[in-house]
C-alpha cells in the first residue's frame, strides 16, 4: 500500500470513530430531574442508590427477567443483566447514581479503581 492509501485509511477509521462518539453522547432527559430528586432526598437526610443507564444516563433500568432470557442469572451463575426501557441498552453491569456521603474508604477506593485505568491505558498504548 502505498502512504496516501494507509493516510486515507486513518482519515476514514478517525472519522468513524467520531460519529460513534458523538452518537453515543445522548442523555436522557431525565436525567436533571433525577438529580435534583437525589439532592432533595439528601436534604432530609434520605440515602439512596439508584440504577441507571450508562448509555444515555436514564433511571429507566429494570433487571431482564429469567422467561426473557436471562435463566443463567436466575440460578445464580452470572450476574442478573439489566435493560433501560428508553434506549434499548442490555448489559450485566449498571452505573448507581447515588447521594450517599463519600466516606474516605470509597475515594482510596476510586483513587484505586482510576490508577488501575491509567495503567491500563499504558499498557495498551505500547502495544
Amino acid at each position: 500500500m502505498s502512504e496516501e492509501e494507509e493516510e486515507q485509511k486513518k482519515k476514514k477509521k478517525k472519522k468513524r470513530q467520531q460519529t460513534v462518539l458523538e452518537t453515543e453522547k445522548v442523555e436522557s432527559e431525565l436525567l436533571p430531574q433525577l438529580v435534583e430528586a437525589l439532592d432533595a432526598l439528601e436534604k432530609e437526610k434520605k440515602y439512596l442508590d439508584i440504577q441507571v443507564c450508562p448509555r444515555c444516563k436514564s433511571p429507566l433500568v429494570k433487571r431482564v427477567g429469567s422467561m426473557l432470557g436471562d435463566m443463567s442469572a436466575h440460578m445464580g451463575f452470572t450476574p442478573p443483566k439489566y435493560e433501560c426501557r428508553e434506549c434499548g441498552w442490555q448489559e450485566r453491569t449498571v452505573l448507581k447514581a447515588t447521594n450517599k456521603p463519600t466516606t474516605p474508604k470509597d475515594v482510596v477506593m476510586m483513587a484505586e479503581a482510576k490508577d488501575a485505568d491509567i495503567e491500563r491505558q499504558r499498557k495498551e498504548k505500547k502495544r
